[in-house]
């Protein structure tokens, strides 16, 4: 409708525009009296005038309407009670389109509002900083975990804590990393996560802060438990035999609650005495083994990292496969992707990692007829190396999944329960993992995470 009426007035004046040339034309041609020809040229630029005149003040409007918006001023007003329909119904539309403006602005507002106090509420902080290190957004959340009022930029928390202030410096988008740090009410444990937000002129990094104090406290208070529960476990196996023997040997040489003199004592007992003995003397190197093997899961060396490829690292630990029992039995198959792939670790704890996983999946398979063994090297979809074992073996419960890194726990007869802790524990020393996930009667797989 504002068009419409806009193109008619200009249409009109167009109209008497174009008739007065004519006009004007005509009495010049024919020598009319000049002051006629004064007339329509006087005429013709009153009418030009109006027409410029008209368009300058809808393009004024126009121009106030858009610097209104631009600066957000919300007070730019329009009169609607003037007489001319075509500029009343202009000012018309631009007061409703500012007032559907301004609704939208305040519905931002408003939404801008809640999730500054939904924010605020949550528990976890979050820190967002653009790519000069200026921060944007600091919730009470983080400056409460960090024991500050004011956060400005990221350099000052190098003045609370420098590893801290290094590990979010180097932060790169999609990371993981986990900081302790000392404050005023003790040692707190930080999980930190990036994520990074692209905006039309910079990019944004946002960090989710967690003081994972407390769960790691509850998780190291379950190991210890688990792990004394194993030590007891074994330690009364191996004692018990050791006390009900010593018992029996010292009825041998008592008689009547007095000590055996000895021509009391025959060969008979003599022969018992030295077979309690030889079984004493086994359980207590049992015992001495069993320590032996908690001393190696508590001294593990410190890695020699260096870079290799994976290539050469599956080769050797082929080598090393034969040489296992019933090898030859089971094929192994083996999958490097990309073929080029490289890592940067101690190959041979690596080696030995691998090469215990492989004993167990060979020891798993050795009664299912049609026996699989898989070794692939590939990078996960976060974009970091893996090393898998798979094998198609009976499977490890859901119920003793969680169990199974816990030293000497075992479910075999001849294991000893500390290899695939002392696994964990070298993938731990990498800064990596070793993760497991097991579908019973289907397949089982171990993964190295570096």
């Amino acid at each position: 409708m504002i068009s419409r009426n806009l193109y008619f007035q200009i249409i009109i004046r167009v109209l008497i525009l174009t008739g007065l040339a004519l006009a004007t034309g005509w009495s010049f041609a024919t020598d009319k009296s000049l002051a006629l020809t004064a007339f329509f040229l006087l005429t013709e630029t009153f009418v030009v005038v109006n027409l410029i005149n008209y368009l300058n003040t809808t393009n004024r409007k126009m121009s106030y309407f858009l610097d209104s918006v631009r600066n957000n001023d919300s007070t730019l007003k329009f009169p609607t009670d003037i007489t001319g329909k075509p500029t009343r119904e202009l000012y018309q539309g631009l007061t409703k389109v500012n007032e559907q403006i301004q609704q939208l602005k305040i519905e931002n507002q408003q939404r801008e509002q809640y999730f500054q106090t939904l924010l605020e509420h949550v528990a976890t902080g979050i820190i967002t900083f653009n790519s000069k290190g200026f921060i944007l957004h600091a919730n009470s959340a983080s400056k409460k975990m960090l024991g500050v009022s004011v956060l400005t930029h990221i350099n000052q928390l190098e003045r609370i804590n420098r590893n801290l202030f290094q590990a979010v410096q180097n932060m790169k988008p999609f990371e993981q990393k986990l900081v302790t740090m000392t404050t005023e009410r003790g040692t707190i444990d930080l999980s930190i996560k990036s994520t990074s937000i692209k905006t039309k002129n910079d990019e944004l990094m946002l960090l989710s802060i967690q003081n994972i104090r407390n769960e790691l406290d509850e998780k190291e208070l379950d190991s210890w438990m688990k792990l004394i529960r194993v030590l007891m476990h074994e330690i009364m196996n191996s004692i018990a035999p050791i006390t009900s023997l010593a018992e029996s040997l010292r009825q041998f040489f008592t008689i009547n609650g007095r000590q055996a003199l000895p021509a009391e004592i025959d060969e008979k007992t003599i022969a018992m005495t030295v077979r309690g003995l030889n079984v004493i003397n086994e359980q207590g190197n049992g015992l001495m083994l069993f320590v032996e093997s908690y001393r190696k899961l508590t001294r593990l060396p410190k890695p020699d990292k260096k870079q290799f490829r994976v290539e050469d690292l599956i080769s050797r630990v082929q080598v090393l496969y034969l040489s296992l029992e019933n090898s030859e039995f089971v094929k192994l198959n083996v999958s490097i992707d990309p073929p080029g792939m490289e890592l940067v670790a101690d190959e041979n704890l690596i080696s030995q990692v691998l090469l215990n996983l492989l004993k167990n999946a060979l020891e798993a398979t050795s009664k299912n007829p049609d026996s699989r063994i898989q070794l692939t090297a590939h990078f996960s979809d976060n974009n970091r190396p893996e090393i898998c074992v798979a094998d198609n073996g009976p499977g490890i419960p859901e119920e003793i999944v969680e169990q199974i890194f816990v030293p000497f726990f075992t479910t075999r007869e001849n294991g000893s329960g500390i290899g695939l802790s002392l696994s964990r524990q070298i993938m731990r020393l990498h800064d990596g993992g070793l993760q497991v996930r097991s579908v019973p009667n289907k397949e089982t797989v171990f993964c190295l995470e570096f």
